[in-house]
């Protein structure tokens, strides 16, 4: 049985045509992959981090570390640091780290390409590429026959048109492998074209993006909520209420407490049942507070990492 959360995260799009992708993250015609690192590399353990073994003849063997973000995160700088020390020690081999972000947070933002760290005169430094997908040609995707990027046709530069969302679904049809994809490309054209108009381009199933890691992003920051009632599409039942990213449009209710409610069942799902008091504290969070707690929840490993947030916020 597939595993529906990772046929449309950043791993699966990466297995479909590795040596292209890695080829264009890079700018380098000439590399071939050798390998793409097994999950079990505990600490890349997410749908949208992948590791992979790539051979250049100029510089050998080395790893091609991809972070693929729905939104740049504050934190990024110091995961790719920590990311690359760790995948260096444990292959002993160079590594070329790159950070793909797929939607703005503003059209202002300055995103780093390097962790810097200095204490005592001593410096630790990494460097890191940046592809932000709204910036990348939608031509280059159809002229360089880029597969992994049809899905983000609708967001990239020049994509956000019905004739080139409609291009990019006949690419997807064409070729067997990639027909699971559809879903991904429906909900990356909900951003740019009107619902009913994605409905009648492509195939609309909200069984599958609700499993995607990037619906569940937006879920997280508080752009989608709400709950389906009725019928869309003969399969798909119920009345979207919400807003995903001011296309999906809806009436918002309880978003305080939906979000403190969607926080309480990821941190069981990882660290199981909790005291009734930490479950008061976040109940109790703003909703920006919300936002920074589900940020900092992957990267919390233990429940005492929890409890000592939860008190600085509340000092």
């Amino acid at each position: 049985m597939s595993d529906k959360k990772s046929d449309i995260g950043g791993k699966r799009l990466v297995s479909l045509a590795p040596e292209t992708w890695v080829r264009w993250l890079t700018g380098n015609p000439q590399l071939s992959v050798r390998e793409i690192i097994s999950s079990e590399f505990q600490w890349i353990s997410r749908a949208n981090d992948s590791l992979i073994k790539v051979y250049s003849p100029q510089e050998g063997e080395f790893l091609l570390l991809n972070e693929l973000q729905l939104r740049y995160k504050n934190q990024m700088p110091l995961r790719i640091n920590a990311y690359a020390a760790l995948a260096t020690e444990r292959y002993n081999l160079p590594i070329y780290p790159v950070l793909v972000n797929i939607l703005p947070n503003s059209q202002r933002e300055t995103i780093p390409n390097s962790y810097h760290s200095e204490i005592m005169g001593m410096m630790s430094h990494q460097d890191y590429r940046v592809i932000n997908l709204w910036e990348v040609d939608v031509n280059l995707v159809f002229e360089q026959k880029l597969t992994t990027l049809l899905p983000f046709v609708p967001i990239l530069k020049g994509g956000g048109n019905e004739t080139t969302v409609r291009q990019a679904v006949q690419s997807l049809r064409a070729e067997q492998t990639l027909a699971e994809l559809e879903p991904l490309l429906s909900f990356f054209a909900s951003f740019v074209l009107e619902i009913p108009l994605v409905q009648e381009i492509m195939r609309w199933d909200m069984t599958v993006l609700r499993e995607s890691p990037w619906y569940q992003e937006i879920l997280k920051e508080g752009k989608l909520e709400g709950k389906l009632e009725g019928k869309l599409e003969g399969k798909l039942e119920g009345k979207l209420e919400g807003k995903l990213e001011g296309k999906l449009e809806g009436k918002l209710e309880g978003k305080l407490e939906g979000e403190s409610i969607v926080i309480l069942r990821q941190i069981r799902r990882k660290f199981g049942e909790i005291a009734p008091e930490l479950q008061l504290k976040i109940k109790s969070l703003s909703a920006m507070e919300l936002e920074d707690l589900g940020e900092n929840l992957l990267d919390f490993s233990q429940i005492g990492e929890l409890i000592s947030w939860l008190e600085n916020t509340n000092d």
